[in-house]
């Protein structure tokens, strides 16, 4: 298998967002969920882990959306989104092994990007360690990103990385969106924030592609 150096997913635990990024540039925004109890790789803390991790294995390729999966099986079963009572892995899952000190225990921890049926929660912190995402979402993220394309999890918001794990993330959406946009003069240790923020407005609306 051929792997995927060419997209990259940011996942904000304060902004409970995900950036898709191809090839350098943002393609697509997502509502997702972190995990409740916070960030950490202890295994049973039940904790998002951050750093770089990479995704090691892509499960229920042409699956309907909504399909719950147990084991990583598909159990027969379709949930609707906001199926009452109901808090199942659903849709696909992208199993995630971590390739830094700070997140060595991600893979035999089970932590997933997966559909949720409780998407009324996305946006807030809600899972069990894994990240959360629609039924819808996780579908296209699945079908545009391979096996070991890379996941950066950041403790601070999508904004805040001029001297953050990301700047040089920050740096080729300056130039993309400099290309495609009109930004008022601002000062420079305000400028990484008003640029990134700028992309995620573009992206505000979930579901809404910048750049394919």
């Amino acid at each position: 298998t051929i792997k995927d150096d060419r997209n990259k997913m940011i996942v904000s635990v304060r902004d409970q967002k995900m950036l898709l990024v191809k090839d350098g540039k943002p393609v697509k925004a997502y509502k997702i969920s972190t995990s409740k109890f916070g960030i950490g790789d202890r295994p049973g803390s039940n904790c998002t882990p951050l750093g770089r991790m990479e995704v090691a294995k892509k499960i229920g390729e042409n699956a309907k959306p909504g399909t719950v999966f147990k084991s990583r099986r598909p159990t027969g079963e379709v949930l609707k989104p906001n199926a009452p009572g109901r808090d199942p892995i659903v849709s696909r899952i992208l199993w995630l092994s971590g390739t830094e000190a700070g997140n060595k225990n991600a893979y035999r921890r089970f932590i997933y990007i997966h559909g949720t049926p409780e998407e009324r929660r996305l946006g807030t912190p809600a899972s069990y360690g894994c990240i959360r995402m629609g039924h819808k979402d996780v579908v296209d993220l699945y079908n545009r990103i391979g096996s070991g394309a890379e996941v950066q999890v950041i403790r601070g918001a999508l904004g805040e990385t001029a001297a953050g794990p990301v700047a040089e993330l920050v740096a080729t959406v300056q130039a993309h969106v400099l290309e495609r946009t009109e930004l008022a003069v601002v000062a420079p240790h305000d400028h990484h924030r008003v640029v990134a923020d700028r992309v995620l407005e573009e992206v505000a609306g979930v579901g809404h592609v910048v750049d394919a």
